[in-house]
């Protein structure tokens, strides 16, 4: 079984910007199972990737995954950096999308460029 945390700042539907997300839904999935949602986080804004710089515990050092619309690079490597894997989809469910991570079957997000980010740069402001 395994706890995956899928970004959303409705707590509807799967959203991007993983790095500045605070809201995230809890499941639990196994594969061939449909993913149980169990619970929610709702971070202040000191405690979003994007902001959080300490080294101690995240709520979201609980979870083995991650999923959401868009990941830039620095959040990738700092999730992968406290255990967790981080991964984009196009899919906009979230219950489905971490149904679909457990049993391998995630659709991954096309990846987005951002135009107003200089190449040294990148995306790493985003995450």
């Amino acid at each position: 079984m395994m706890r995956i945390a899928v970004a959303s700042q409705n707590f509807r539907t799967v959203t991007a910007h993983a790095g500045k997300t605070r809201r995230f839904l809890i499941f639990e999935a196994s594969p061939g199972c449909p993913a149980r949602e169990v619970a929610r986080l709702d971070l202040p804004k000191a405690m979003s990737i994007h902001e959080f710089h300490g080294d101690g515990p995240h709520p979201l050092d609980a979870v083995e995954a991650v999923i959401a619309g868009s990941a830039g690079a620095g959040f990738v490597r700092r999730m992968a950096a406290r255990g967790v894997l981080a991964v984009t989809t196009e899919e906009t469910v979230p219950a489905e999308a971490a149904a679909d991570l457990a049993s391998g079957n995630l659709r991954p997000a096309t990846p987005h460029r951002h135009d107003d980010h200089d190449e040294a740069g990148g995306c790493e402001g985003c995450s």
